[in-house]
């Protein structure tokens, strides 16, 4: 076990109820380090403080997270609408205000993790990485920052550890830069004829490999895209998953909020 002690932040829509227990297991099982609280953000839903309760976790409205909410991100067009996914993204950056520990684990409601993994080492932060991602994310990076993207990595892995103290540098720079606040500079920052065209573990990282060298280890993530329910998966599936990957994700559900 490792000796940082940290957060987990789960964003979390009642579609995401299914998968969302396993979650919340794999990450007290795998995750190798104390962990504080396990901070579930959604919308008012009892069924979500239900779970919230069975699972020890701690409820947040998402709606008083932020001086904004879903309903004030237009980003939508006649085929789909992305605003809550956008909004999500928003909710796992604000994760400075919202945990108490130094670091905390940001994780997506259908990614069940089935290996251990450690996110701290040598006082470095272990970014676990894949090697594709999608080129408006970037466009969108460079928008913001004013620079390009550099790091030679992909960032989208579903799952990454977040330090608050470089969260608040990263908004601080944001904001400066457009002179708003950081969330709405995001938001004007996209292009919204495009239906993906931002992603806060790409802006995270990459910040974070231009601005502190030396400060992070970089992981392959493993990952594995299911088309089924993870009530499905055998102990004996996950078992054989496991010897290849170190986390599977559930993407069977295209609808969005």
């Amino acid at each position: 076990m490792q000796k940082t002690k940290i957060d987990v932040l789960i964003p979390v829509i009642e579609k995401d109820l299914g998968t969302l227990p396993f979650v919340i297991d794999s990450v007290r099982k795998h995750v190798q380090h104390p962990i504080g609280n396990i901070f579930i953000v959604a919308p008012p839903s009892e069924k979500i403080k239900n779970v919230c309760k069975q699972k020890h976790c701690k409820f947040i409205n998402e709606n008083k997270v932020l001086p904004i909410t879903k309903k004030n991100i237009n980003y939508r067009t006649n085929k789909w609408d992305r605003s809550g996914w956008l909004f999500q993204q928003l909710l796992k950056l604000s994760g400075d205000s919202l945990c108490s520990q130094k670091f905390y684990l940001v994780i997506d409601a259908d990614t069940v993790l089935i290996r251990p993994h450690r996110f701290r080492q040598n006082q470095k932060t272990i970014f676990y990485c894949r090697s594709w991602s999608r080129a408006e994310y970037f466009r969108t990076y460079k928008k913001l920052m004013g620079r390009r993207a550099t790091a030679p990595t992909y960032f989208v892995a579903h799952y990454m550890l977040f330090e608050k103290a470089k969260v608040r540098k990263l908004k601080r720079a944001i904001a400066a830069k457009h002179n708003t606040s950081w969330y709405k500079a995001i938001i004007r920052s996209i292009n919204k004829s495009k239906k993906i065209t931002f992603s806060e573990f790409e802006t995270y990282g990459n910040f974070i490999y231009s601005n502190y060298p030396g400060q992070f280890v970089i992981k392959r993530t493993l990952n594995r895209s299911l088309p089924r329910s993870v009530t499905r998966l055998s102990r004996l599936n996950i078992s054989k998953l496991a010897k290849k990957y170190r986390s599977i994700s559930l993407h069977v559900r295209k609808k969005h909020r």
